[in-house]
C-alpha cells in the first residue's frame, strides 16, 4: 500500500516496503517516526528490515508532516496521548495482518509506549522503542533549544523543506513549541508502562543528544511485560542511521526470542 490512508478526510501518507523473499507474510513491523520526522526520514531502513526479516514493513506520517494533511498549531500538550489513543488505532484497523510490531523512534516511541499501555490493539505482539522519552529533561530542552535557533537562522528549515514541503512549519512549530512549553516540564508517561503486558525492546545511543540514560531504565524497570535493554556504544538520538546494523541485528534476536511472529 502506497499512498495514503484516509481516516474522515485526515489524510496520512502511507507506504509499504516488501522484502525481496518473505518469511513471514502475516505479519508486519509498523513504524512511528520521531518529533521531526515523516515516511522518507527513515532513509533506507525500512527496506533494510523487511529483507532482513522477510515480513513487510509500514511506514507512516502523521498529520503535520510529510505528505499528510496538515494540523493546527500550536499543538495540545497531549498531542503524543491522542496520536497513540485516537490516531494510531485507527490506521492499525486498516492493515490487514495478524501480528504487528511496533517501532517507535522518539516522539513515535513514546506514541507506541502509551498505545501499548492502553488500548493497544491486540494483534500488536511487541514494541521497539529507539530513544524514546518518558518524561521530560534539561538535556532534552537544551537540544530543543538549539534546534529552534538552527530552524530560524541556520539551514534546518531548508533541510526539513525537503521532506515536509508546505507542512515544514507545521511539523516543526508544532513539536518545538510543545516541548519548550514550560507546562511540558512535568510531561511524564510512566503511568501507562505497568499496564503494559507485551515484550519490549528498549534501545538508546549513548551519545543521545535528546535523552539519557535514565530513560530506557525507568522503561525496562516498571514496564509490566518482559523488557529486553540495549545501549549502542557512539550513537546519537538517531539509532537507525547511526547504528543500522547493530539495529536490525537486535530486533531480529527480539522477535525470535519472544516468538513474536
Amino acid at each position: 500500500m502506497n499512498g495514503f490512508i484516509d481516516i474522515k478526510g485526515r489524510l496520512h501518507e502511507t507506504v509499504t516496503f516488501t522484502p525481496e523473499s518473505y518469511l513471514f507474510k502475516d505479519a508486519a513491523f509498523v513504524l512511528l517516526h520521531e518529533g521531526l520526522g515523516c515516511v522518507e526520514l527513515w532513509k533506507n531502513f525500512p527496506q533494510n528490515l523487511a529483507d532482513a526479516m522477510g515480513m513487510d514493513v509500514v511506514a507512516y506520517s502523521r498529520a503535520g508532516y510529510g505528505k499528510s494533511s496538515p494540523v493546527e498549531v500550536p499543538r495540545e500538550l497531549s498531542y503524543m496521548h491522542e496520536e497513540a489513543e485516537e490516531w494510531l488505532p485507527k490506521i492499525l484497523k486498516t492493515l490487514d495482518y495478524q501480528r504487528i510490531i511496533l517501532v517507535g523512534h522518539s516522539d513515535g516511541g513514546s506514541i507506541a509506549l502509551i498505545h501499548a499501555g492502553s488500548c493497544a490493539d491486540e494483534r500488536v505482539s511487541g514494541v521497539v522503542t529507539l530513544a524514546a522519552h518518558v518524561f521530560n529533561e534539561p538535556v532534552c530542552v537544551a537540544s530543543i533549544e538549539k534546534a529552534k535557533i538552527a530552524f530560524q537562522k541556520g539551514d534546518l528549515r531548508p533541510a526539513l523543506e525537503k521532506y515536509h514541503g508546505d507542512n515544514v512549519d507545521v511539523a516543526f512549530w508544532g513539536w518545538n513549541q510543545a516541548w519548550l512549553n514550560p507546562g511540558f516540564l512535568n510531561w511524564n508517561i510512566e503511568e501507562y508502562l505497568p499496564k503494559i503486558r507485551i515484550p519490549l525492546l528498549v534501545v538508546q545511543g549513548d551519545a543521545d543528544e535528546y535523552g539519557t540514560e535514565q530513560q530506557v531504565d525507568a522503561i525496562v524497570s516498571k514496564t509490566g511485560g518482559a523488557a529486553e535493554k540495549l545501549m549502542i556504544k557512539e550513537c546519537r538520538h538517531s539509532i537507525h542511521r547511526d547504528a543500522p546494523a547493530d539495529l536490525i541485528g537486535a530486533i531480529a534476536g527480539f522477535i525470535a526470542k519472544y516468538q513474536l511472529v
